[in-house]
């Protein structure tokens, strides 16, 4: 078997697929029915375009009305209900309107104000959630699932390509990793975590044959002012950034499951590493001053120094291979 390698771009995101296939149409095809898949994700539950259902429920949202959802959306909602519940509320997908008032791109914070004003919005308990039936009855809230959707999507992704009849291989999106199968000759994939202060370097290689992996942190979206970095986790009772840690990685069985628990990690800021040790799952978290914990085993320092050469500049990469 030979690799099939294809990128492309999804959810505002930076994407690539790795197939083992005895052919490349047959790779092809299955990497054709997994970007298709991704992109009606998207089309989905982009908040940034007008014609999504996200965008749909959203203008209800504003008006404070009801709406009655298809079974997938009612997965989701269930899932970010039990998110929710497992965070004491930190986890909320409500909160996306924080947005409203942060601008990552700027130099600039938002004065508290501006914050304070937004908080009355966010609530997951403000709603009334009864499946198939999601109802605002206070106007002008709104819905995200950014938190969510890329780790379902990748998760989504195994079963796509065993249709497809291709069983080794994974799929990046954007540094959310979904094992499909290992190599053919039975080796496990060589995967990398970014630092988050050293672009490019790895402070953790793990050999996944199976599984997911995701990360959270203040990798990419920051406003560093007078030496402060402040990161796009926000905290939906503050409406401001998390302080203690820099990123957290988690590794599990889904990719949605390692993308929430890593999230609510970073939320729950010095709760979080012994919450996320309860938890039972494989991780590596780094704080605000470098240190580090979990249950990954750290690289040797000539290892670490040797292995930046990932494709990726996510918070988690694909290795080449030697």
């Amino acid at each position: 078997m030979k690799l099939y390698r294809k990128a492309f771009n999804a959810m505002g995101t930076p994407c690539e697929i790795q197939l083992y296939a005895q052919t490349q149409a047959k790779a092809q095809r299955a990497a054709e029915f997994i970007i298709a898949d991704v992109r009606r994700l998207e089309a989905l539950y982009s908040r940034y375009r007008a014609d999504s259902f996200l965008s749909e429920i959203n203008r209800v949202a504003m008006a404070g009305g009801r709406i009655s959802v298809d079974e997938e959306t009612a997965g989701l909602l269930n899932y970010a209900a039990t998110c929710y519940e497992q965070s004491e509320g930190l986890f909320d997908i409500t909160s996306g309107i924080l947005r409203r008032a942060w601008n990552f791109k700027s130099d600039k914070l938002p004065s508290k104000a501006q914050v304070q004003e937004l908080l009355s919005s966010i609530g997951w308990d403000k709603l009334y959630w009864a499946p198939p039936v999601l109802e605002f009855p206070l106007p002008g809230m709104e819905i995200d699932f950014g938190g969510i959707v890329k780790e379902y999507a990748a998760d989504r992704t195994a079963s796509l390509s065993s249709q497809a009849g291709v069983r080794h291989g994974l799929v990046n999106l954007g540094g959310d990793i979904k094992i499909i199968g290992p190599r053919p000759d039975g080796e496990p994939w060589r995967i990398g975590i970014r630092h988050p202060s050293h672009q490019g370097a790895a402070t953790r290689m793990l050999l996944l044959q199976e599984g997911a992996i995701a990360s959270s942190g203040d990798y990419e979206r920051c406003i560093v002012l007078n030496g402060v970095r402040y990161g796009h986790v926000l905290n939906p009772k503050t409406g401001w950034p998390v302080r203690h840690l820099a990123s957290v990685t988690v590794v599990s069985d889904l990719c949605v499951v390692a993308g929430s628990a890593s999230t609510i990690t970073m939320l729950k800021e010095t709760d979080g590493p012994d919450w996320l040790q309860n938890l039972g799952l494989p991780h590596f978290w780094v704080d605000i001053r470098g240190k580090t914990g979990g249950s990954l085993e750290e690289l040797p320092t000539k290892t670490a120094a040797s292995i930046g050469n990932g494709k990726q500049q996510a918070a988690i990469m694909v290795l080449d291979e030697h």
